[in-house]
């Protein structure tokens, strides 16, 4: 393996650009490779309203290029039942909490932010938009683009950030269907003066109903997210006035989740129905791989979605530094020394986010009760979710360097 500067410079194309797809653009502009992301829609735009940063990403995000101060609020966490009893407390390592200001817990902040800062980062002239590809073709020599209006273009490497349908993934993998969690979540946010505890974050648990909120920073505003979660047939049509459903489900909580869903606009709420698609053993085939949901969809219950997609696109990037695109072999080690390192980590943020799903909303009710003393009158929430914070968001902080 040559040095970045005396490598020659390689072409690299990522489908999709969200957060992965960005943070992958940025870090493979920063390896010395020539990168362009290849968008279908017409600008690169948010599919959600809310969003929580844990501070690997926010690391990343930083060393990447990407402006981060007052990027969101900073938020301590703690797991309550409806009536407000605290069930665990998220701890955090103190030298990170000074670091991040971050006290156990992540930043809240909003989707369309994140975008433009990240966007802002991009070199010029990398990101296209209103692109559309339909096929994929590959060799030892390089991948091959065929788009909708007839042309191609050809890559040393192919990173397929395109989401849980990503192209990509079914190129390389086939098919596979998707999981559904039975689960929905509509979720809101609001500006309006609600007295709250600031910079919390809490995530509350009826029998059957996730009732949540947290502070969130936007542009220099001080605010609100929220949301509830409930089970659904995911086959049902959405209901009729997504506000309307949201305030009957947070009637069982104490404020102020009831308070800040009064005063949101029925404009700032949001549907989907969540689902991922298992695990995959690979993610890479010859010069393809996946980042972000592409490779490992999961629910809101990790709270890492976005994060674990942002983290990818770093690592993505320092793995092909250095790296001769021109050869096969140079590239299926790289990719697999970027994924190898990944792959437990995201699978257990997927498997604990569909369990935890499972274990709040289809629990049978004759069950209920005594689930919920366990949690309100023993430490095992606490161990579970509050106690192994700080060891896995060191372990993630200590590979994230420059």
């Amino acid at each position: 393996m040559s040095s970045p500067d005396s490598a020659r410079r390689g072409r690299v194309a990522v489908l999709g650009g969200g957060p992965a797809g960005m943070a992958t653009a940025l870090s493979v502009h920063q390896a010395g490779h020539d990168v362009v992301i290849f968008e279908r829609y017409r600008e690169a735009r948010p599919a959600g309203n809310v969003l929580n940063l844990w501070p690997p990403p926010l690391k990343a995000l930083g060393l990447l290029g990407v402006d981060t101060d007052d990027l969101g609020a900073p938020c301590r966490t703690q797991f309550r039942n409806s009536r407000g009893r605290v069930r665990a407390t998220v701890k955090s390592d103190p030298a990170i909490e000074a670091q991040y200001g971050i006290g156990g817990g992540f930043i809240g902040l909003l989707r369309p932010e994140l975008y433009e800062r990240m966007l802002a980062a991009l070199p010029p002239g990398v990101l296209r938009t209103d692109q559309t590809v339909e096929r994929i073709e590959q060799d030892d020599t390089a991948v091959t683009l065929h788009f909708a209006d007839g042309t191609t273009h050809e890559t040393d490497v192919l990173v397929g950030a395109d989401g849980i349908d990503s192209l990509v993934r079914r190129t390389l993998w086939d098919d596979s269907p998707k999981r559904e969690h039975r689960l929905h979540v509509i979720a809101g946010f609001t500006f309006a003066d609600v007295a709250t505890e600031p910079n919390t974050c809490v995530i509350g648990h009826g029998r059957e109903v996730q009732g949540s909120w947290t502070s969130i920073r936007y542009k220099g505003r001080h605010g609100h997210q929220w949301w509830v979660l409930e089970a659904t047939d995911p086959d049902a049509p959405a209901p009729a006035d997504l506000l309307a459903r949201a305030k009957d489900l947070g009637r069982e909580f104490v404020d102020p989740l009831p308070q800040l869903m009064e005063r949101t606009e029925p404009g700032n709420v949001q549907r989907w129905v969540l689902r991922d698609r298992g695990y995959l053993e690979r993610w890479s085939q010859g010069r393809a791989t996946l980042v972000g949901d592409a490779a490992h969809a999961t629910s809101p219950y990790a709270a890492y979605g976005a994060g674990m997609a942002i983290e990818d696109g770093y690592f993505v990037g320092r793995a092909l530094r250095g790296v001769d695109l021109a050869d096969a072999t140079a590239v299926a080690r790289a990719l697999a020394a970027y994924e190898d390192p990944r792959r437990d980590h995201t699978t257990f943020q997927v498997r604990m986010a569909y369990m935890n799903g499972q274990m709040f909303h289809h629990t049978p009710r004759v069950l209920q009760p005594l689930r919920d003393l366990v949690f309100d009158h023993t430490p095992f929430l606490q161990k579970v979710v509050g106690d192994t914070n700080p060891a896995e968001i060191n372990k993630q902080l200590a590979l994230i360097t420059d």
